[in-house]
């Protein structure tokens, strides 16, 4: 009898893990390596989330916590939305959850049938196809290529919409390409899924914040999309709490419903202190964390900067998030102090074992020409990274 089941033995490592565990490996060899491969800001959690935590702590908070979170919480959650999105939801929409990983699983372990079909916008986040994959699910993966900025047009979703579609998934901003979705261009997408009335849209919406063009737009912003769509979203990024773990959705409340029951055999409640700082942080005024934003913009330009004076990296402007996401094609099939590059997995290996520099393939985003690079880190650490990528490719 086979130890371990079919589900884990054809599920794929988290790429942007697998590569994080490498360059630890490296350091502990004693090896200089610039991590330009997480997904995570390099700020501290902002005092004043802190200090709710400690308050949590000292006024006890240690017993479990509602399966969707306290009511506190989901209020505050409801409040954002409309703030800042001008979403309107109740308590029985909003499930708080282990971070929005947790989230997402929730959402395709409740709504995903065997075969039902998941449209991806290529790139995506590195876990989505996993994650319907091991619900039972078909991912659908829809190209797109720089010279559109790395985004769906209503084509081709149209085209990718088959009679099992269920569901699509995407993220906006984007991980890993930045790029943004207007609201004329959601309204675009809309215009195609109101014609096929059964398929439900997830929009990842967790770099929100971290927008350098301007306005958010969200799906459920259209009256006609409302109750087809699942809003996620979470404080890792904008408010730098990525270990704190606390996502939510606002959805309609069937759903809503299904991932509270479907989270209760799992791990019931998200972290009680967390929770009470995750009050704070999101009652908030987003300004409060626009320093982060102001820093990332200057760090975005600067590794644009620099990119753009090193041979075979051809990239747009990312509007939001902390990534670039360059296509590399031009180093395919060459050959670079004796070793062959044929794909984006080897040249991004090729950084890490001679430029020292830890990226991520773009294979692991649906996207195999490219390579994602984070500039989630100091200037300095910038500028030494793609110092050294010059050097072992040119």
């Amino acid at each position: 009898m086979q130890l371990l089941s079919d589900r884990i033995l054809n599920m794929a490592t988290s790429a942007t893990l697998a590569m994080a565990a490498k360059a630890r490996e490296l350091r502990g060899e004693g090896k200089d390596i610039i991590g330009l491969s997480l997904g995570e800001p390099d700020f501290n959690t902002p005092d004043f989330i802190k200090e709710a935590a400690i308050q949590a702590i000292n006024e006890n908070y240690n017993s479990y916590s509602p399966v969707d979170g306290y009511v506190e919480l989901k209020q505050s959650v409801i409040t954002k939305f409309k703030r800042d999105n001008g979403l309107s939801y109740t308590l029985p929409q909003i499930v708080v959850s282990t971070g929005a990983k947790q989230s997402l699983a929730n959402v395709a372990a409740v709504m995903l049938n065997k075969g039902d079909e998941v449209i991806l916008p290529c790139p995506y986040w590195v876990s989505y196809s996993d994650i319907v994959k091991l619900n039972d699910g078909v991912p659908v993966e829809v190209k797109t290529s720089i010279a559109t900025d790395f985004k769906m047009t209503p084509a081709q979703l149209e085209a990718a919409i088959t009679p099992n579609t269920k569901m699509m998934w995407f993220s906006s901003p984007c991980n890993p390409s930045g790029s943004i979705y207007s609201k004329e261009e959601l309204r675009g997408l809309a215009d195609v899924l109101v014609k096929h009335p059964n398929i439900y849209v997830l929009s990842d919406e967790i770099y929100e914040h971290i927008n350098y063009a301007g306005a958010h737009a969200s799906m459920a912003q259209f009256e006609d999309m409302y109750d087809r769509t699942i809003t996620v979203n979470g404080v890792s990024k904008a408010f730098a709490m990525t270990g704190w773990r606390i996502g939510y959705i606002g959805a309609p409340e069937k759903i809503a419903r299904a991932c509270n029951k479907m989270q209760g055999q799992i791990t019931s409640g998200a972290n009680c202190i967390a929770q009470r700082a995750v009050i704070t942080a999101l009652n908030a005024s987003p300004s409060r964390v626009q320093f982060m934003i102001d820093e990332f913009k200057v760090r975005r330009d600067l590794i644009l900067d620099l990119l753009n004076n090193v041979e075979g990296f051809k990239t747009n402007t990312p509007e939001g998030a902390f990534y670039v996401f360059p296509n590399v094609t031009h180093y395919f099939g060459k050959t670079l102090r004796g070793k062959t590059i044929n794909n984006a997995t080897d040249f991004s290996l090729y950084l890490l074992e001679e430029a020292l520099v830890a990226t991520v393939t773009g294979a692991a985003f649906g996207n195999p020409d490219c390579i994602r690079i984070s500039y989630a880190a100091s200037q300095e650490q910038i500028i030494e990274a793609i110092k050294r990528i010059k050097e072992v490719v040119s």
